[in-house]
């Protein structure tokens, strides 16, 4: 035997040796047999065709029951039931492409589509909503039967996240912070200047706990967790002024606040320049009027709809900020 072949196969012996000391799960092939299935652990999200685990339950577009933005045609209403005047020509309610991008850039995402570190450098806000709606099932519903609009996800009063499009896409969620956000619409009924639409909403159980009644023409069957009852975090109605306006709302359930915690937190990671953080006054506290042109394109982290648009109170006064960023930042260490 030459030297060589010596060599060859003493290395070859060596990585029989190597290999058997180590784990199935490291010696295993990276990629299964054609044909077999891959398995989702049901936590993901979905980000230039990634998936990103987040610990908490996610229903995504592709999945049954899930909420799909791609479809051109209705959800639950017929086409021809429509409202005659479409908020747009197009049959779609989301772009491919975000409209501040540099000439070259749209050129390239045209071309070739977007990747992960190119999303990395232009999503940096999050925009935060409430539905006016009271579940995820019926905020879809006015999304995309009535008004022709999206949003990336959706916050069911059970922390159940529905994600309805990849984040490469343009959502319309947020008027002109569209081209540079990802949005969410959280099931919440909304804040009012008086207490009338807030009493219809939420009751008081026989242990005197404060409750969300659900209407009767609202279908609460889509809510995934079975008999799940929908507590506001906080017993009383919260009062506070946004955008000058005085306003009364009962808080997000305790399971909103914890899967949007975990949301956030994944968000910040995968989209960097999205920062745990909202927008603050001169005292370090939260602004509650909207920002200025100049302020928002300044701005990186944590948005609501009034930070956005004067005539938006959303998330509302009830919204505990300080709750979530104190959360993510846990999270982050």
């Amino acid at each position: 035997m030459v030297p060589a072949q010596r060599s060859w196969r003493l290395a070859g012996l060596m990585t029989l040796l190597v290999t058997a000391a180590l784990p199935a799960c490291v010696t295993t092939p990276r990629f299964g047999r054609p044909g077999e299935p891959l398995v989702r652990a049901g936590d993901e999200i979905v980000v230039c065709g990634q998936l990103f685990h987040t610990g908490t339950p996610v229903v995504l577009w592709t999945d049954p029951g899930g909420y799909d933005a791609y479809r051109a045609e209705c959800r639950f209403i017929p086409d021809q039931d429509k409202p005659s005047k479409p908020v747009s020509d197009s049959v779609l309610r989301y772009n491919t492409y975000r409209r501040h991008l540099p000439d070259e850039v749209t050129a390239e995402i045209r071309a070739t589509g977007w990747s992960l570190p190119l999303l990395q450098q232009y999503v940096d806000l999050f925009v935060i909503h409430y539905d006016v709606c009271g579940t995820s099932r019926r905020c879809f519903g006015v999304l995309q039967d009535l008004r022709g609009l999206s949003v990336h996800f959706m916050l069911d009063v059970d922390g159940t996240i529905y994600q309805t499009l990849d984040l490469k896409e343009r959502a319309w969620h947020a008027g002109t912070a569209n081209d540079r956000s990802v949005g969410i619409e959280i099931a919440n009924i909304g804040a009012y200047p008086d207490m009338k639409t807030l009493e219809e909403w939420y009751g008081l159980d026989c242990c005197c706990r404060r409750y969300v009644t659900f209407p009767a023409s609202v279908d609460t069957g889509s809510i995934r967790t079975p008999g799940y009852v929908a507590r506001p975090a906080r017993e009383e109605a919260v009062t506070g002024e946004i955008n000058g306006r005085e306003l009364h709302q009962y808080d997000l359930t305790d399971a909103q606040y914890d899967a949007l915690i975990k949301l956030t937190a994944t968000l910040c990671r995968v989209l960097p320049r999205i920062q745990p953080d909202y927008p603050r006054d001169e005292d370090g506290a939260l602004r509650t009027t909207t920002l200025t042109k100049e302020e928002l394109e300044g701005f990186n982290g944590l948005v609501g709809h009034f930070h956005i648009t004067t005539d938006k109170v959303d998330p509302g006064p009830a919204f505990d900020w300080d709750r979530v960023i104190a959360g993510v930042r846990r999270i982050g260490r």
